[in-house]
C-alpha cells in the first residue's frame, strides 16, 4: 500500500507519518512552509491553493489512499478550497481518500452530536471546514470524511503547550469551564484514520475521544500528568469573553467506534488520571 499524507509535518500529520511508516506502508507527505522531520517517508512541497501542483503530485505518487489532515485555520483558501482540489484530484487518480474535519462545523445548540447530524458553524473556521466536508462529498462519494476534537498528545499540542505556559505565567489567557469538548489522543486518531484509509468504508464517522471535558478540567489533567500546580491555571468562562464559537460540542462517536477495531480513549485514561 502507497498512501499520501497531505499536511505531514503538522502535530497530526507527524503521527500519521510514524505510523504509517512502522506498519509498512509506502509513505509519502507533503510540507508548505516547513519540512517535516519523519523518517521512513518520501517529502514533498505542496501548496493545497494551487490545484495544479495539486494534481500533478497525486499524478506523480500514484497512491492508493490519501488522507487529508491539512491544518489550515480560518483561511478559506487552504481549508475550504484546499480541501476541494485534493478531493479533486483522488477522484480523477481514482485513489482512496480520508479526510479530517472537526466538531468546529457545529454550534453546540443540540451539545451531542452523531453522525448523521448537519452543520451549522458559527465561525469561519468552522464554516470553512463544513464547506471542504460537502466539497468532499460530493466529489468523491466513496470517501471517508472524519470528524475529530481536540487533539492531545504527549506534550506536544497547542493545548499542552498553551497549560504549560499559563501555569509558568509566561503566556495571557484562561482556561474556559464553559467550553466542553471530547479530546482525543492524538496516537489514537491517527491509527483510526489508517484504519480508515485501509478500508473501503465511505461517509461520515467520528474519532472523538470517549469523555466530554471543560477545556479548564483538560487543563488540570494536563497539569498532574505533567508535575505542574493546576492551582495557577487561570480560569474564565467562554460565554463572558469576546470569543466566538460553540460552548458545548459533544461529539457522539458511539457508531464509528461499533466499525474500528481502534479504540478511542477518553482524556482521563490517556493522560493516566485514577
Amino acid at each position: 500500500m502507497r498512501i499520501l499524507i497531505i499536511g505531514g509535518s503538522g502535530f497530526l500529520g507527524t503521527e500519521l507519518v510514524r505510523q504509517a511508516a512502522a506498519a509498512g506502508w509506502e509513505t509519502a507527505a507533503t510540507y508548505c512552509s516547513r519540512p517535516g522531520g519523519g523518517s521512513g517517508a518520501s517529502w514533498h512541497r505542496l501548496d493545497v491553493r494551487s490545484a495544479g501542483q495539486v494534481d500533478e503530485l497525486l499524478a506523480a505518487v500514484a497512491p492508493h489512499a490519501v488522507v487529508d489532515a491539512t491544518s489550515g485555520g480560518s483561511d478559506w483558501a487552504v481549508t475550504a478550497d484546499g480541501s476541494f482540489h485534493v478531493a479533486a484530484a483522488a477522484a480523477k487518480v481514482g485513489c482512496r481518500l480520508v479526510h479530517v474535519s472537526s466538531d468546529a462545523v457545529f454550534s453546540g445548540a443540540r451539545v451531542h452530536y452523531d453522525e448523521a447530524c448537519l452543520p451549522d458553524p458559527l465561525t469561519p473556521y468552522g464554516a470553512a471546514k463544513a464547506a471542504a466536508e460537502t466539497a468532499v462529498r460530493l466529489l468523491s462519494p466513496a470517501a471517508a470524511v472524519a470528524r475529530t476534537s481536540l487533539i492531545i498528545g504527549d506534550g506536544g499540542s497547542a493545548h499542552e503547550r498553551m497549560v504549560h505556559a499559563l501555569a509558568a505565567g509566561t503566556r495571557d489567557g484562561v482556561l474556559f469551564t464553559d467550553d466542553v469538548r471530547c479530546p482525543v489522543h492524538v496516537q489514537d486518531l491517527a491509527r483510526a484514520l489508517l484504519e480508515l484509509a485501509g478500508s473501503d468504508r465511505a461517509g461520515m464517522f467520528h474519532l472523538a475521544g470517549a469523555d466530554a471535558l471543560s477545556r479548564h478540567r483538560l487543563g488540570v489533567l494536563i497539569a498532574r500528568r505533567d508535575g505542574l500546580d493546576a492551582a495557577r491555571l487561570p480560569t474564565g468562562r467562554r460565554a463572558d469573553a469576546p470569543v466566538p464559537g460553540a460552548l458545548d460540542v459533544r461529539l457522539d462517536s458511539s457508531a464509528t467506534q461499533e466499525h474500528l477495531r481502534t479504540r478511542l480513549r477518553g482524556a482521563p485514561e490517556f493522560l493516566h488520571v485514577r
